[in-house]
């Protein structure tokens, strides 16, 4: 459980560096940092249908979130902070690196699944819950925790897309000068 605090903390104080940093480009990538993490949770909770459903939806906001941000704000370009980011990034990469080895090395073989907890699911479901849909059964009734977290994440998705997309409510910069005068 200690790992499960560490990454609480990490996303927590991502959440608070996307909120208190100046530039744009930043605090995306501190907000993309702490879904990171929750995806990470995710795993470690042995839910990694969510996690790969987290992964999707937290890599598709940071494109359209660095993408609307990215015409903006550029101040490493013209501040000398490439130095940095590229160091940052290239360790960045290194630790991801390391830690996706680290992950597909303690997979099982190729074709030599894990059916333990499966083969349960297949032994007793039309008994526990005689239901005629194996499926339905086993995605409704065993595994609704997960199915309400997807359903979360990808309903949260859309609310984030939709927020920053929609075109009432933006105002370009010569209309917001015009409103303050």
């Amino acid at each position: 459980m200690l790992e499960l605090n560490i990454l609480l903390i990490f996303m927590i104080l991502g959440a608070l560096i996307a909120l208190e940093v100046k530039d744009l480009l930043s605090a995306v990538v501190a907000l993309g940092a702490s879904g990171l993490g929750l995806c990470i949770v995710f795993l470690i909770l042995k839910a990694p249908d969510l996690a790969i459903t987290q992964l999707v939806v937290e890599i598709l906001c940071l494109i359209i979130l660095i993408r609307a941000t990215i015409k903006k704000d550029l101040p490493f370009s013209t501040s000398g902070r490439w130095v940095f980011n590229t160091i940052v990034s290239f360790v960045f990469i290194i630790i991801f690196l390391y830690l996706g080895y680290l992950a597909i090395k303690d997979l099982p073989p190729f074709g030599y699944p894990l059916m333990r907890i499966s083969q349960f699911y297949l032994d007793h479901a039309k008994e526990l819950v005689r239901s005629a849909n194996l499926v339905s059964s086993i995605i409704l009734n065993f595994r609704a925790y997960d199915t309400l977290g997807e359903a979360t994440v990808l309903f949260a998705s859309v609310v984030g897309v939709m927020t920053v997309m929609r075109k009432k409510g933006r105002k370009k910069l010569e209309e917001k000068e015009e409103d303050e005068l």
